[in-house]
């Protein structure tokens, strides 16, 4: 069935149809308006679950990782501060293994302060264990939260996942999508029965020390699942199109990268507006395309590798900083090819911190700073009249 929803309204509907027995979150902009409407279902009796209501973010993940402990399918969702608030929390789920599912809606970090888009949240726990997936798009947003729960709750896999939608362009925009039905999810995602749990008749422990002996295997065997995780998310994409009738992502997208001679990497939202660019400068006989990363975590080196070999010039459009670095996925993009013959030049751009706006000429800027001499970081639409302010 077709209907014209908000992201966030689409999220919720998606997870009302994965069942969760315990949601758990604190409101913040602008990822509110999900566990808002999840909390309306289960009062309305639409949704079988405990929506438990905490005083931080913090709290909010320690009921989750508490419920996942007990065997309960869960989600939270949160965005900026909130997740950072979360992060003792977040590595302590990846940690012990718990498949929770997390919607970040994407937000800058303080201080200033900032309610509006960019990446900087989820790049900064990227590190802590959970596989993390960027939407494009509403009906993406909420086709990968039914993927997200086939993932994490595999036995191979009993890991978290962190569905990534930028706030206020995905979450409170609003799309036509394709909604499923309660039976073509109940055909792709089964019952969950958790490998482990707190049980009185069968005790175990969960989350114990472990001493320099045992410490390190704990990290090896995640980042093992990891490798995993890359070969599984295209298989359970197929299975997802055979039930629903549409991809989902996947690891990486091209599009129209085969005879490019200059492609854009990113992630999110904004690979859209790349899209209509791609379309306009291809009408006029510029060979161009994008790279879009939907699969963050686990990092699908070996499918950037292919998609950007033969590629001339490469610029990698991001929504985050690493201050004092070079851009977080603009360094990863470019380890992809140490050690390799063949290199393209590959160039680094931030755009769009803080929600600025991108537009047309913003990426047609971009294409055309791309030579065979590599920009180490380049901020995009900066205004140097500010400057002096922000110092």
């Amino acid at each position: 069935m077709r209907e014209f929803l908000e992201g966030s309204r689409a999220v919720a509907e998606a997870v009302r149809m994965c069942k969760p027995g315990v949601i758990s979150a604190y409101p913040i902009t602008p990822q509110t308006h999900i566990v808002e409407e999840l909390a309306s279902m289960a009062a309305r009796g639409s949704l079988n679950a405990q929506c438990v209501n905490v005083e931080s973010e913090h709290s909010a993940a320690s009921v989750v990782l508490g419920a996942s402990a007990a065997g309960v399918r869960s989600f939270t969702a949160t965005s900026s501060q909130g997740l950072l608030l979360m992060a003792e929390v977040v590595f302590c789920i990846a940690g012990m293994r718990f498949p929770v599912v997390m919607t970040c809606a994407n937000r800058a970090i303080s201080a200033p302060i900032n309610i509006w888009n960019d990446h900087q949240d989820a790049i900064t726990v990227r590190d802590s264990g959970w596989i993390q997936i960027h939407a494009e798009t509403i009906q993406e947003a909420m086709d990968m939260h039914i993927l997200a729960y086939r993932i994490a709750e595999s036995p191979k896999i009993m890991l978290p996942v962190m569905v990534n939608m930028d706030g206020f362009i995905l979450t409170h925009g609003l799309e036509t999508v394709d909604v499923p039905t309660d039976e073509q999810v109940e055909k792709f995602l089964p019952s969950y029965k958790p490998l482990y749990k707190l049980d009185v008749d069968n005790p175990i422990s969960l989350g114990l020390l472990a001493d320099p002996d045992y410490y390190m295997e704990t990290r090896f065997a995640i980042n093992e699942t990891h490798k995993d995780v890359l070969k599984l998310i295209p298989m359970v994409n197929d299975e997802f199109s055979k039930v629903f009738g549409r991809t989902c992502g996947g690891l990486v997208e091209e599009y129209k990268t085969k005879d490019a001679e200059k492609v854009i990497v990113a992630m999110g939202s904004v690979c859209g507006t790349i899209k209509d660019v791609i379309d306009q400068m291809r009408a006029k006989g510029k060979k161009v395309g994008l790279l879009r990363i939907v699969s963050y975590r686990p990092f699908p080196i070996a499918a950037i590798y292919q998609a950007l070999k033969d590629v001339p010039k490469v610029a990698v459009l991001e929504k985050a900083v690493s201050l004092g670095s070079y851009g977080p996925l603009l360094a990863e993009v470019r380890s992809v090819f140490c050690g390799k013959k063949k290199a393209p030049a590959i160039s680094g751009f931030v755009i769009g911190l803080g929600g600025r706006d991108i537009t047309v000429d913003s990426i047609k800027e971009v294409y055309k700073k791309l030579t065979t001499k590599e920009i180490t970081e380049e901020y995009i639409d900066l205004k140097p009249e500010l400057l002096e302010e922000s110092i």
